[in-house]
């Protein structure tokens, strides 16, 4: 009973009565229905002969876009305050694709939910290109679009997420889609992500939006030894990894050096980046640790790492693992937030966990149980230290499409039959439930 919260001699602690509980999920990942929409890089990446794991793709998925009622009663049940979606951009680019976000919508506000989308996650249309400038301003146009047609019911608002990884494996490692290995060649990506981000604050705004944030993937980061070399790279790692996202949306600059490195009128586009946020969003799922060169190429959670990085990331010692291999650290997520509130101080706004979750085989998934109870205990510490906490949204609702690993990883709260497409709550949906009810 450690981890049930109605557990008397170990009950979850309180959050603050207006602390806002979600889950999280990703168009690309769920939606399927990809024969009515325009490719995304994607589905050009996926058609390749070895870029999944399992060979397949996300044409079908969970099959989201015509189940969705089912899967907003699963909101409901669970009782979630809100529900983090994202919305694809190919889908709007086609005829009637904004009609299905009507009615997704109407469906969440029906239901209580309080709908929270992601103008970008991942699934950019394949005729363009982060490398290409214009493509920043294709976005803010795209973003005007949705918030003129759902902007009466949705007040809060994502622009981009995860565009470290966005850059990092789908650009310098080419793990990802769109597949480019370019290395540090890719930071006019991650720059050109962060003024599309800055445009679509200003889109948002124009279109009377008040809450808006960004969803920045971020984790504390160890060196291997307190060896010179060791701290160096880890440093390097940290600058590349953590302040290269957050500093120019939080400071207005890039971490010292970077700068030089980004395309066209930095300066000026630096004024458009750190455009005022109402909340940080940071997705958290581990610490790395990280050490000097080895020499050669490494494999670390399914990513080949080439030689020539000047780093290597380690695997964390004596911590459990995931099913993905994943080092399971609860205070890492401590660490990370007092962190961030010391480095950027008043200049950081609110923070809102927008991902963090676990993949694990199996119904009965007393892992996930464990690993979201140490999260949310870690949390509350972040909180009682005095980081100001607004949010906390689980990843994922469903097992769905995951990425370059197909259909191999699992992580819902609600088991899905591929071939069915049944859905079937998990131990850790029950588990969540009964957090929520004891939160109120």
């Amino acid at each position: 009973m450690a981890n049930d919260p109605r557990d008397a001699a170990n009950p979850m602690p309180r959050f603050p009565a207006d602390f806002l509980w979600g889950v999280s999920t990703s168009a690309h990942q769920i939606e399927g229905a990809a024969e009515i929409r325009e490719p995304s890089v994607w589905d050009t990446f996926t058609a390749a002969p070895g870029r999944v794991k399992d060979g397949s793709t996300a044409a079908v998925a969970c099959d989201h876009y015509h189940r969705y009622p089912e899967d907003v009663a699963l909101l409901s049940g669970l009782g979630v305050d809100a529900y983090r979606f994202s919305i694809s951009w190919p889908r709007v680019n086609s005829p009637g694709g904004l009609d299905f976000y009507d009615r997704l919508v109407d469906e969440l506000c029906a239901a209580g939910v309080r709908p929270v989308p992601t103008l970008f996650h991942w699934d950019l249309p394949a005729r363009l290109d982060w490398l290409e400038r214009d493509t920043a301003a294709r976005f803010a146009e795209y973003v005007s679009l949705v918030a003129g047609r759902l902007g009466d019911r949705v007040q809060k608002w994502i622009t981009v997420n995860e565009p470290a990884e966005h850059t990092l494996l789908g650009h310098a490692l080419g793990t990802h889609a769109p597949g480019k290995q370019l290395l540090f060649d890719a930071l006019p990506a991650a720059h050109h992500q962060l003024l599309g981000h800055g445009l679509a604050v200003q889109a948002l705004r124009a279109a009377g939006a008040t809450d808006i944030g960004i969803a920045n993937s971020h984790g504390p980061t160890w060196p291997a030894s307190r060896e010179p070399a060791d701290v160096e790279a880890a440093a390097f790692y940290d600058l590349l990894l953590n302040r290269l996202f957050a500093e120019p949306v939080l400071l207005g600059e890039y971490p010292e050096g970077l700068g030089e490195l980004m395309p066209g009128d930095v300066q000026a586009d630096l004024k458009v980046i750190s455009e005022p946020l109402d909340w940080y969003g940071i997705n958290y799922y581990a610490p790395t640790k990280v050490g000097a060169p080895q020499g050669t190429e490494i494999e670390f959670g399914g990513i080949r790492m080439p030689a020539e990085l000047p780093f290597s990331v380690q695997q964390i010692e004596d911590v459990p693992v995931t099913d993905f291999g994943w080092p399971v650290v609860p205070e890492g997520l401590t660490e990370l937030l007092t962190t961030f509130r010391d480095r950027y101080g008043d200049r950081l706004p609110p923070i809102v966990i927008t991902e963090n979750g676990c993949s694990y085989e199996g119904v009965d998934d007393q892992e996930r149980i464990t690993y979201l109870d140490g999260h949310l205990r870690a949390l509350h510490r972040a909180v009682e230290a005095g980081v100001d906490v607004r949010g906390y949204f689980v990843w994922s609702l469903l097992d769905n499409f995951e990425w370059a690993e197909g259909y191999e990883r699992r992580f819902g709260l609600v088991h899905v039959d591929f071939e069915t497409q049944a859905r079937t709550p998990k131990a850790s949906y029950a588990w969540l439930r009964d957090v929520l009810r004891a939160q109120r």
